[in-house]
């Protein structure tokens, strides 16, 4: 199973939120998740994003890649830099 970090769109017309959820990459992009791991309100300002980075690096460490916009996120939050420093045994 292909597993991908992503956004999952909830929220009102024009009034985007977004979960930050792991799932299958065969799911349509609303369907059905493996875990919540955060949430993403780009309404706000600023922005404000909160991510268990915990489960984050987890999931990263087992194969999960996140897509193009949720790597921005975590590269913002500094957990790529967290989970490449893991990965190398920092």
């Amino acid at each position: 199973m292909a597993v991908k970090i992503r956004l999952k769109r909830i929220g009102a017309k024009k009034a985007p939120f977004y979960r930050i959820v792991v799932a299958d990459s065969r799911s349509p992009r609303d369907g059905r998740i493996i875990e919540e791991i955060g949430t993403y309100n780009p309404v706000a300002q600023p922005a404000q994003v909160t991510i268990n980075e915990e489960n984050a690096i987890k999931w990263m460490q087992n194969g999960a890649k996140p897509s193009d916009t949720v790597r921005n996120l975590f590269s913002k939050q500094g957990i790529m830099e967290k989970f490449h420093n893991a990965k190398l045994g920092k």
